[in-house]
């Protein structure tokens, strides 16, 4: 027998999901921001179809917590909203997405059926 493998770095637990991310508007503006450096306000409202009351108050809580920043601006004269995750909101997802597979991949294993100790 080889030696006993160290669990990973990146080994998920089901208890690692996180209520951050717990309702929709919060789960698709997490999301969305994953997959770029930064969006506008209302590019991400368009794609995520949660309306601008919601997003502000998702992205207000995710800032809060701090997985997310807001930055101020204009352009031309009109006022405009940027958002980003930061590092540790990333991180925070990654973490969260994962105790996600890990609770699928554990249903999965509960749902086979039980092999007979003689086959």
């Amino acid at each position: 027998m080889g030696k006993p493998m160290k669990p990973e770095r990146s080994a998920s637990n089901p208890r690692d999901v996180n209520e951050a991310f717990g309702t929709l508007p919060r789960l698709k503006v997490t999301a969305f921001l994953s997959g770029c450096d930064e969006a506008e306000f209302a590019v991400i409202a368009a794609a995520t179809g949660v309306a601008a009351s919601a997003l502000s108050k998702a992205s207000s809580h995710l800032e809060e917590l701090g997985y997310l920043k807001a930055k101020k601006g204009h352009v031309g004269k009109r006022p405009r909203t940027w958002l980003r995750l930061t590092d540790n909101g990333r991180e925070a997802f990654e973490r969260h997405l994962r105790a996600l597979e890990a609770l699928t991949a554990i249903a999965g294993r509960a749902s086979e059926p039980a092999q007979p100790a003689d086959s």
